[in-house]
């Protein structure tokens, strides 16, 4: 006897196959599910506090001097002052011959404002992930009012605005967090008035 259709009959040996693999737990859905449960739970703001910890924790030296103009504002501040003001890159202006200039310390905090704005959005579900992306965002803000208190190096106004930046990340995320699980409650229950 021969098959018609040899294609159709592969499909369904895969499709059976498929399915024997989801019942033994061996699936592509579960383990995408996995991932997408540590992704959610994780903090992303350790990314930002994590570069400027590397930059921090490889720099040594004597505490600066900071100055504007021919003004001396502070004689003792932090060493990594000098790096954070460095130079980023710089964009020449259309309207004359100013340039504006990014330095390395804004280009930090231009990115741990896009991570804020994730943070914001992924704490919009109600899963037991975002419980634990809270609980851990309050660790990484814990740790780095830490480190601004303690270290000299994290003494900067780039990572105070960073420690903020962490602080406002748990807050925004409960309060988030919990305006949408009413919501959710509400609609699942019905409007009552």
């Amino acid at each position: 006897m021969t098959v018609p259709y040899p294609a159709a009959v592969m499909a369904g040996l895969d499709e059976k196959q498929q399915r024997a693999e989801r019942q033994n737990g061996h699936s592509p859905r579960k383990r995408g599910r996995l991932m997408r449960l540590l992704l959610s739970a994780f903090p992303l703001f350790v990314i930002p506090v994590g570069i400027y910890c590397l930059i921090a924790l490889t720099t040594n030296g004597e505490p600066a001097v900071l100055t504007h103009g021919n003004e001396i504002l502070s004689e003792n501040v932090s060493p990594l002052m000098a790096i954070l003001g460095q130079k980023f890159f710089s964009i020449g202006m259309i309207g004359g011959e100013i340039e504006w200039v990014l330095t390395k310390g804004d280009a930090l905090l231009l990115l741990s404002i896009g991570v804020l704005f994730m943070e914001i959005l992924k704490s919009t579900s109600t899963g037991t992930a975002t419980i634990m992306n809270h609980a851990l965002s309050m660790i990484v803000f814990i740790v780095c009012l830490m480190l601004f208190l303690l270290h000299p190096n994290f003494a900067t106004s780039v990572f105070f605005i960073l420690t903020i930046m962490a602080l406002l990340d748990v807050l925004a995320g409960v309060v988030v967090t919990i305006v949408s699980a009413r919501r959710d409650f509400g609609v699942g229950e019905g409007f009552v008035g």
